[in-house]
């Protein structure tokens, strides 16, 4: 799933750390990063510090709880 325009980064990163399950960040060579892993969500950060948003992340969620949460997150407009 891709979320788009996330304002908030530090409320989105907080509702990827009460995830459940695994959460991974699909980059544009196709590697998959474990989201949940600071590490991970630094690298994510890297590309962001431009404009101070991310205009838009590719998210693979395995548990359906998550997915409703990240759904609902990008609905909320954050």
């Amino acid at each position: 799933m891709k979320i788009m325009n996330i304002k908030d980064i530090n409320a989105f990163f907080k509702m990827i750390d009460e995830c459940k399950g695994k959460v991974e960040l699909v980059t544009g060579e196709g590697d998959r990063l474990n989201l949940k892993s600071k590490l991970s969500q630094y690298v994510a950060l890297a590309n962001v510090f431009s404009d101070g948003k991310i205009d838009e992340l590719e998210i693979v969620a395995y548990d359906k709880d998550d997915i409703k949460r990240l759904i609902d997150f990008m609905y909320m407009g954050s």
